[in-house]
Formats: structure tokens, sequence, C-alpha cells
């Protein structure tokens, strides 16, 4: 979180574009923006400080306290050995501190991919590390090709039901470490109902435990909210016992759980532990080497075409669902602390983080939503908390797993919990009823089917969202003036799908009265039409004609000039406004209308036309 008086370079993280910007040519790839734009890091580094250091440092050292357990567990959700947790642990954190776009994403193995690569992968690593580069080099391809604005269709309210729901999801499953229980399923329903049947098996260590960090945890947040600002006229002393207080509010999370550590410690000394401890992590570094193109097995030897087959589905689900749920955490935390993301970017983040770190025995990684609260509720500034985890994270795997052992998992939980909390936003529902209740039907999609998995909640979202799209476009609104003219202006553009629409309000208000009138297509809004459009105006035009009346226009603009002169509609009339048209129409002398010919368009339309 930035301090006051931050410089604004940071707001280079996603920052918006001026508004004129998208009707500059982009820059070239290898200009000064271009280089920028393809890394972000550039935008921030020149200004970097060592408050934003401070802050990287405590935010990074938080996540890498969360994420070494997190990875352990995720490992054997995959179906894995602990070890490749920890294994993917670690190069999302280094790739996206030159090429992420958000300041609190934070790239690793998370639940749902772990779900998705135990029922793609078999249970066997080999296939596992495979589906991390094949799905990177998905990922990078989309994001070359510059398709992230596909995943602009994830609209606000699917983020914000992704977001409650995976608040609940995220928080609820941690309550299992938090009061000890073991052999919880990670489904939510089956979750919901095995916690409250064994809710007599609590432990009585964990659960105080887990309620004292929680404890501890608010009350750090609340000294930090109401800390006063630092003036430069207070005394030296005063101003060294608020930045004390400051370190220890904002590094709460690495402080709850070194101190929950350290009580484990002196419970495992006197040789009695009433805590789930994280455990024993096996040693080293992964060694570098090219991802398993076959595999050899006790019926043989199984070569990439067929690892390819056996995984199947899992090609297209795997990069789908790990962009859809990263780029839903980026746009909720980018939405939350007011900046941007670029999803092309993003792209090419998460697919060369996937790619190398195949190279690494990675399997496949995602934005953690978890982590990343985590990430932002410590106050990072900049993705360069990410290499203080990373590192975390590597001499985790080769010096410092024995002092991890002892961090009990229900101060991560309250950790966790903490941190997700605020992020459930109860108002966004009386919000859309009173703006558009419409989008509570996306909202409240997202939100319930996430409970069931979030990859479906999320697509489910959207897709309701895109036929709410779907159906604006092909039933547009339509302003109808009744009088001796018939006067229909569309309210938005018209396209193939709404012209039947348009072809039965017309029929039905003017060729179908008795008797048949004439009308004015008012089409101020209309920015452009296509040939099916055109078809339908046409047959219009014809209907019209055969009963004695007439169809005009009014207020076409260049492009749709240019379609009708292009395809050469007979007795086609304009007018410049609806008074002339009406004039015409209603039979009063002195007013000409325009046919579609370039040689009575008006003058300086014929300019733009040429242009």
């Amino acid at each position: 979180m930035p301090t006051p008086g931050m410089p604004s370079s940071l707001k280079a993280l996603g920052q918006a574009r001026p508004s004129g910007a998208s009707m500059a040519p982009p820059a070239g790839c290898c200009s000064p923006a271009g280089v920028q734009r393809r890394l972000p890091i550039l935008a921030w580094l020149p200004d970097y400080s060592v408050q934003w250091l401070k802050m990287d440092f405590i935010a990074g050292l938080s996540v890498g306290l969360t994420v070494i357990p997190q990875a352990l567990a995720y490992a054997e959700v995959a179906g894995l050995p602990p070890q490749y947790g920890l294994y993917s642990a670690f190069m999302g954190c280094f790739v996206y501190f030159f090429l992420g776009t958000s300041r609190d994403v934070t790239l690793g193995p998370t639940a749902i991919m772990s779900l998705l690569v135990s029922f793609y992968t078999f249970h066997e690593p080999a296939y596992a590390v495979l589906l991390a580069f094949l799905s990177g080099c998905i990922q990078l391809a989309m994001g070359f090709l510059r398709l992230g604005f596909l995943l602009d269709f994830i609209s606000c309210p699917v983020i914000k039901g992704f977001t409650s729901a995976a608040t609940i999801t995220i928080g609820f499953g941690q309550i299992k470490n938090l009061l000890g229980l073991q052999d919880i399923p990670r489904q939510f329903f089956l979750q919901v109902y095995q916690t409250f049947r064994k809710v007599g098996e609590t432990r009585v260590g964990d659960a105080v435990l887990g309620l004292v960090c929680m404890v501890l945890l608010l009350v750090l947040k609340l000294m930090r909210d109401h800390v006063p600002p630092v003036h430069p006229e207070m005394p030296p002393g005063v101003r060294l016992s608020h930045g004390l207080v400051w370190t220890a509010t904002t590094a709460r999370n690495a402080l709850v759980v070194s101190f929950a550590a350290l009580v484990a410690y002196s419970f495992e000394v006197t040789g009695y532990q009433p805590f789930v401890l994280t455990g024993q992590t096996a040693e080293g570094l992964p060694p570098v080497r090219t991802p398993p193109f076959s595999v050899t097995t006790a019926n043989g030897t199984v070569s990439f075409t067929e690892m390819v087959q056996d995984m199947g589905a899992g090609l297209a689900v795997v990069p789908l669902m790990g962009l859809l749920e990263s780029i839903a955490v980026a746009k909720s935390f980018a939405s939350q602390n007011n900046y941007r993301v670029d999803a092309n970017q993003e792209l090419l983040a998460i697919g060369l983080t996937n790619v190398l770190g195949s190279l690494v025995s990675s399997y496949p990684v995602t934005g953690s939503f978890g982590r990343t609260a985590v990430n932002a509720q410590s106050g990072v500034c900049t993705p360069a908390g990410g290499l203080v985890t990373g590192a975390l994270v590597l001499l985790s795997l080769d010096y410092l797993t024995s002092p991890f052992y002892y961090i009990p998992k229900s101060a991560l939980a309250a950790v966790t919990i903490m941190a997700v909390a605020p992020l459930f936003d109860a108002s966004i529902f009386r919000t859309l009823w009173r703006v558009k209740r419409l989008d509570l039907l996306p909202l409240c999609v997202t939100f319930l089917l996430c409970f069931w998995e979030v990859q479906y909640g999320i697509l489910a979202g959207t897709l309701v969202s895109v036929l709410i799209l779907l159906h604006s476009v092909a039933r547009p609104k339509m302003q109808v003036s009744e009088g001796p003219v018939l006067v229909l202006q569309p309210a938005s553009g018209l396209h193939f799908p709404a012209v039947e629409a348009l072809r039965e309000a017309i029929l039905s208000r003017a060729l179908e009265a008795s008797p048949p009138r004439c009308a004015v297509l008012e089409c101020t809004h209309v920015c452009s039409i296509d040939y099916t459009v055109v078809l339908g105006l046409e047959e219009l035009l014809g209907d019209f004609h055969r009963q004695g009346v007439t169809l005009a226009f009014v207020g076409l603009q260049v492009p749709v000039l240019r379609v009708l002169l292009s395809a050469d509609l007979k007795g086609v009339q304009y007018f410049s406004t609806l008074e002339e048209a009406e004039k015409h129409l209603s039979q009063e002398p002195g007013i000409q209308p325009y046919n579609i010919s370039e040689d009575s368009v008006p003058e300086h339309k014929v300019a733009l036309l040429k242009a």
C-alpha cells in the first residue's frame, strides 16, 4: 500500500492510457514506449526508493512464509510429491518482477490449478511438468497474438461474484487448519459438511493459537489504520517510535507467523506438541532440464504424442482456466487499489512463467487469490516483493527447511482468513439492485457456481454477460415518435442480429396501419452496418414501394453512406435533418431528398467518403 507522498511513477503499473491513445498508431516494438510496454519494470524501477524496498521486503517475506506450506499442501492435492509444490512456487516470482503489470499479484500453485493438474496428469510428475510447458506455450501464443481483449469480456459483476465467492471459499477452507481437523475434502460443499461433522475433533491448541493470531492481526491492523501521519516537526523520539509501530503493524503477517513458530518450538523443546505443524520439507534445488517429452513406465515408453492424447482436453482447460483465474484476480485487486492491468502483458507473464517453470519441474501455476490478498494487505508497492518470496522459497529448498518445520498451520490459516475477509463486497448486491438489476444475473451465477468449481463460475458468469451483451445488439432499443410521419430512431448500432427486430418494428407501425404510413429511420446513432442489414433495408424499401409510401433516412453517417453507395440500393431517399424529411413526406413543396448516388451526396460528405 503506497505511503503518502509516494511518486506518481508507482501508478505506471497498469497505468491507464491517455484518452486519445486509441487513435494514435501503436508504438513500434523497439521504440522506448514499446520496450516499456513489454518490460513494465522500466516504468517503476528508475524511481524505486528505500521506502518501497522496505514495504516490498515485508510483503515478500509475508507471502513467502505463506506460500511454503501452501505449496506443500497443493502438491498433495495435485497428487505429486511435496517438493513439486515448492518447485512451482518461485519461478513466477522472478518472471513477474520483469513482466508483471500488477503490484499485488503473485503467481504460483493454487488449489484450483492443483485439482485440474490432478485430473489431467494421473498423479504422474512427468505429465504435470509437460502440461506446464504446453500450457505456457499456448498462453504465450495468446499474448503475442494480442488476444487479451477476449478477457475483457469478464465484466465487473463476474469479477465481484468471483471475488466474493472466493473469499468465502478460501476463508472457510482455512477453518480446518484453524481447528486442527484432519481428512477434510477440498470440494466446498463436502468441506462444509465434513467440517461441521468433525467439529467435535477440534484440537484445543490449534483453535486457541489460531484465534489468538486472528486477534493479534486485527489489533495490529487497527493500530496501523489509526496511527497518525508523521510530521517533520515531531521530535526524533516520536518519529522513531512511530516508525517502529508502523513496521510492526505493516509486517503483522510475518510477525504473527514468527511468534506462532516460536511458541510451537517452545512446546517442542518440552516434549509436548499441541499444534499441527507444517512438517518436514525435502531439501535441495530442482535440476534444470528440458520437460519430459516421453516417459518410461513399467509397460514401456509413452511417446510425446501419446502423452498429449492422454491429457486431452486438459491442454485447453488448464491454460484457459489459469488465464481466467489470474486475470480475474489481477482485475479484482487493480479495481480495489485503483490501477489497471494489461491483459496481453499478463498473458505473456503467465505463459513465460509456465514455460520456464517446466525447466525446473514446475506444474502449471496461475495467480493466487489468497497470497495476492496477503501481498496487498502487507503493503506491497511493486512486483519486487516477489524477489523476496522467490528467494525465500529457494532458501527453504536448500537451507531453511528446519525453521519452517515449526510453523503451525493454524497461524497460517489465521493470516489467510484475515487477509481475504475485507475483500468480500456485500454492498455490490445492493448497488446493482439500485443501478441495473439485470447485472445481478451474472453476479449471482458466478457467485453460486464458484462454490462448486471456480472455473465453472467464471465461465458461466462470463457467458451470461456475453448473452446480455448480444441481446442488446440483437434487440436494440427503438425510440418511436408518432405523428403525421412515423419516426423510428435506433438507440444503438445496427448489426445483422437486429435486422428482424427492426423490420418487425417498422412493418407493424407503418405498413400494417390503415392506411399505410410513410416512415423516417433516424440513423444518428448508427455508425456502421453490415451486408445483412443492407439486404434487410432493401426488402423494407421494396415493401414500402409496393404499398405506395416512402421510407426515408435521416442522419446517415459517412461509414453507413459508404456501405449504401457500394450496395447501389434503389429508391433510397435521405435528408440532412428530420424537419426536412417530415416536410417532404407531408407533401410540402421545396424540399427534395438526396438519392443514394455519389453525385447527390452533400459536398462535405463527398470529401469524407473519398478520404
